[in-house]
């Protein structure tokens, strides 16, 4: 396997093993991969700009307020535009500063504005590595999902052995290799997924919809794409960008919503129903608006289709089908008693009281299935979405 269209920034920081990061860019342009390298001053005085642009083919990055590349918010941009971050050679001042979240160069400014991967490869004195605070740096980054690669031990510049070496390119590489491979273990997987609101119209102007901002559905989303699945995201009225390799159909209305789910569900081995979805809509909508009169007015409202209990209820082709519960009290018997009543797999039940969950960035679900449950404590929203795939990928197998 190569890295054919993957798009690698390369960052280097302050250390004699920055001269062997050339030659891991090599092979990562022999595989295929886009290469943007990302220098902190202090690798400026071990490897050259000049040399690092001939090997990745592209200009080096340095200055966090160099004015050309800012005018375009440049490090926005290559944080988003990386599919990982390598970091090699990643000295203890760097791992130290990233530990705290530190944004005084580029590339701490860019590993704290990536939702990209990154991979950290160390390089220090082994007295460095050795220290406690050394080890709780990069425990600390373990624990945020960093991955690291190496270090190796063995004779070092300075003269002493011991750990602290850095992983060589071949090896830095290899992980690199591995990590995408082991990220597309959903390759031939289809996932249906809705998200957001729906917005049910009174007249032409106004319309009653909801809180929910399509954060939890779009980050469930991206992780299975990460991972190789093709996905489908049924999106309601939200203001989000379409996570990279995933397919986005905008809906408006519950019928809508209704519409394009029932199709894409019978071609699907996964259907997830994140979305808010209104119960109820208005019976007759307005042609035009509706002037103010009286001080009360009636509006008749009739139910709309359950969604995910028609899935869920499906006799052929019916998908391996989980439900969202944002209840505001007896969280957990409401979630239950869907889960029986709609037939799903599982549900992933949220506290919505006080509206903490709308718009937020952080959320907890407590998922439960026929014969388990389990809570998924409180963390980023994308950091949960990667923890709720790998549960639902666990039941799933199970099933099949």
């Amino acid at each position: 396997m190569n890295l054919n269209g993957k798009r690698i920034v390369v960052g280097i920081t302050g250390g004699i093993a920055a001269y062997k990061t050339i030659e891991f860019i090599r092979l990562l342009r022999k595989a295929e991969a886009e290469v943007r390298v990302v220098l902190t001053p202090a690798a400026a005085e071990f490897v050259t700009p000049l040399t690092l642009q001939a090997i990745s083919g592209n200009a080096v990055s340095q200055s966090l307020l160099e004015p050309q590349a800012e005018l375009a918010m440049g490090h926005i941009e290559l944080a988003k535009w990386a599919d990982a971050v390598v970091i090699a050679p990643a000295s203890a001042d760097f791992i130290a500063r990233l530990t705290v979240g530190m944004a005084n160069d580029l590339l701490s400014t860019l590993c704290l504005a990536t939702a990209s991967p990154i991979l950290l490869a160390p390089a220090m004195n082994q007295q460095m590595y050795s220290q406690p605070i050394t080890q709780q740096n990069l425990t600390a980054l373990l624990a945020r999902g960093i991955r690291l690669i190496g270090p190796n031990s063995g004779f070092q510049a300075c003269g002493d052995i011991g750990a602290g070496r850095m992983s060589e390119p071949q090896e830095i590489f290899t992980a690199l290799l591995d990590f995408f491979t082991q990220q597309q273990d959903l390759q031939g997987l289809n996932v249906a997924i809705t998200a957001g609101p729906t917005r049910e119209a009174i007249d032409p102007v106004r319309y009653i919809s909801n809180h929910s901002s399509g954060k939890m559905g779009f980050a469930i989303a991206e992780a299975f794409a990460q991972r190789g699945a093709t996905v489908t995201l049924i999106a309601g009225p939200v203001n989000l960008e379409t996570p990279k390799n995933v397919n986005r159909i905008d809906v408006v209305s519950a019928q809508d919503m209704w519409q394009v789910s029932l199709k894409s569900a019978v071609k699907n081995q996964i259907f997830i129903g994140c979305a808010a979805v209104a119960d109820y809509r208005v019976a007759t909508i307005g042609e035009q608006k509706i002037k103010k009169s009286d001080d009360e007015i009636s509006l008749k409202l009739i139910k709309n289709p359950d969604i995910i209990a028609e899935v869920g209820h499906l006799n052929e082709s019916r998908p391996f089908t989980v439900g969202f519960a944002a209840e505001t009290q007896n969280v957990d018997d409401y979630a239950k008693d869907k889960l029986q009543r709609k037939n799903l797999d599982m549900i992933c039940a949220n506290d919505v009281s006080g509206g903490q969950v709308f718009n937020a960035e952080e959320n907890m679900l407590h998922l439960f299935w026929k014969s388990g449950e389990k809570l998924l404590s409180l963390k980023s929203k994308k950091e949960l979405a990667t923890d709720l795939v790998n549960e639902i990928i666990e039941q799933y197998r199970k099933t099949r």
